[in-house]
């Protein structure tokens, strides 16, 4: 991962359970073994909280924004039925939440979670928001963009920190579906 990483100083991310939300650390301890990465290789770093949003972080930390990954939490809505979602992708680029997402979720609305609404669901901190952990019912709709990047980072369940994983690991969690342009470009 050297290289990519910018200046963050990155350990194994089940020896520092204090820098990532209690579903995370859930979720890494039942690690699946068939995933394309062990468990160990999900890495974590702390980070200042006040720069926890994309682009401070990038700026911050000197990491690209085309390794810098977002989990932005949709709700789509077909009459009274509301189904929770997480779109992965790429800082370069924005959901289709209207188009594509929509339709994934046979919705006749969608639109981003509210926030309280996306942290009370979630168990993690907003702007936060990570993959690893979500509610086993959700779908987790990765951007192939972000499964074809080696290495890509992501929220780590709280503001205080940032995970760092292979990009195709985050295609193959669970319930995770890899989209081709679930995005596009911003």
């Amino acid at each position: 991962m050297t290289g990519v990483m910018g200046t963050l100083k990155l350990e194994p991310a089940l020896s520092r359970p204090d820098l990532l939300a209690p579903p995370v650390v859930k979720a890494l301890e039942i690690w699946p073994a068939e995933a394309p990465v062990d468990a160990e290789q999900v890495l974590v770093a702390p980070i200042d909280a006040g720069v926890a949003d994309t682009a401070a972080f990038c700026e911050a930390y000197d990491v690209g924004l085309e390794v810098s990954a977002n989990c932005v939490i949709v709700a789509g809505r077909r009459g009274e039925v509301v189904r929770y979602a997480a779109c992965v992708i790429l800082a370069t680029t924005r959901a289709d939440v209207n188009g594509v997402v929509r339709k994934l979720l046979d919705a006749r609305k969608c639109s981003f979670a509210p926030m309280d609404e996306a942290v009370r669901l979630t168990g993690m901190e907003y702007g936060g928001i990570t993959p690893i952990g979500l509610p086993a019912d959700w779908p987790v709709l990765v951007d192939a963009r972000v499964a074809a990047t080696p290495h890509v980072i992501v929220g780590s369940g709280v503001r205080h920190s940032k995970i760092a994983i292979a990009g195709p690991a985050l295609g193959a969690l669970p319930n995770a579906q890899v989209i081709p342009d679930l995005a596009r470009i911003a």
